[in-house]
């Protein structure tokens, strides 16, 4: 298994492979199409004409690798987060529009002159920023500085929507930086293909850092995730034919850096569909670690091996019965 340094840079040079820096409810997106230009490309650094990302500390990271349920029986989800211990990740939560003066550390040298400010979103894991060099927003900006965007009658985030700035996620383990519009009424209604933004309040409400569903240890807070090319969709969320080189790519980072707890489960539902034998019963002091390492461990036997009567045994007494036997695999 390669070293973090190393699989990082290589994975930020694979299409496939997505990043984010963001929390439950604020997020800041990099994703690249094959063959896309980079406009600079160093070993932990990339930028293109939609967005950019830079890993800037490695000292202290912790990958997590994880996998996680799809409400789709076919499907499973999976990234590696990298953390920090709590008293390193937090950042200063500012709850009010704050300017931070031009951007000098601008991945890209034509952005350094533009002028930076904390939205005051309050998350403790990143300070979710826009950037811009528009005299009209920044008029707005400099005079709604000090307050909060959700106070009643703040100009400053319809003045954000029109001009759709450049928007920058800094965490403690480097930025990324998403110079595409806005998704909204200028896009459709939907967040443009590629790098982009989300900004949710209703989920950043629950003041957390990270879904529930991503296994994070106590006391380790993610500051940047990377989520590798899926075997089972493509990097637009469609269907994809199963493919076993992307399965076991993850697989032996999963092996790494997963939990013991979710591989000790996995490896014996696998050997137990290998040898044939019936399903477990049903335990009510099984975690939830154990009850998505056992769902997913069945998807995953399903979509390589085919869905045969045991699996979809075990399907029926573990996964809500999602899997059911291909008729040509009846009687195997």
């Amino acid at each position: 298994m390669a070293d973090l340094a190393q699989t990082l840079q290589d994975h930020l040079r694979e299409w496939q492979s997505g990043w984010n820096i963001g929390s439950f409810g604020a997020i800041a997106e990099f994703h690249q199409d094959a063959d896309e230009p980079a406009e600079i490309d160093l070993p932990l650094e990339r930028a293109t004409a939609r967005g950019a990302l830079r890993i800037s500390h490695l000292e202290g990271l912790v990958p997590v690798a994880w996998e996680a349920l799809s409400k789709d029986p076919r499907r499973w989800q999976q990234g590696i987060a990298l953390c920090l211990p709590e008293e390193h990740a937090m950042r200063p939560a500012r709850r009010v529009l704050t300017e931070l003066g031009a951007d000098g550390d601008a991945i890209r040298a034509s952005d350094r002159r533009a002028i930076l400010f904390d939205m005051g979103l309050g998350q403790r894991n990143l300070d979710f920023c826009i950037r811009t060099e528009d005299p009209e927003l920044l008029a707005v900006l400099c005079r709604e500085t000090g307050r909060a965007l959700t106070e009643p009658g703040n100009p400053a985030m319809g003045a954000i929507l029109k001009a759709h700035p450049h928007r920058v996620a800094l965490s403690a383990a480097g930025r990324c930086e998403v110079y595409q519009m806005i998704g909204g009424p200028d896009t459709g209604g939907k967040s443009p293909e590629g790098p982009h933004t989300h900004v949710l309040p209703k989920l950043m409400a629950a003041g957390l850092t990270h879904s529930a569903n991503v296994p994070i240890p106590e006391g380790l807070i993610p500051v940047l995730n990377l989520h590798p090319g899926s075997p089972v969709m493509t990097p637009l969320g469609a269907d994809r034919d199963f493919s076993p080189a992307l399965f076991d790519a993850f697989q032996e980072m999963l092996a790494a850096w997963g939990l013991p707890e979710y591989l000790a489960t996995k490896r014996r539902v696998w050997d137990s569909l290998e040898a044939g034998r019936p399903p477990e019963e049903q335990s009510l002091a099984q975690s939830r670690v154990e009850r998505t390492a056992r769902r997913n461990a069945i998807r995953q036997r399903a979509r390589a091996k085919g869905n045969c009567e045991m699996i979809a045994a075990w399907s029926a007494m573990h996964d809500n019965g999602a899997i059911e036997a291909d008729a040509d695999m009846i009687g195997h």
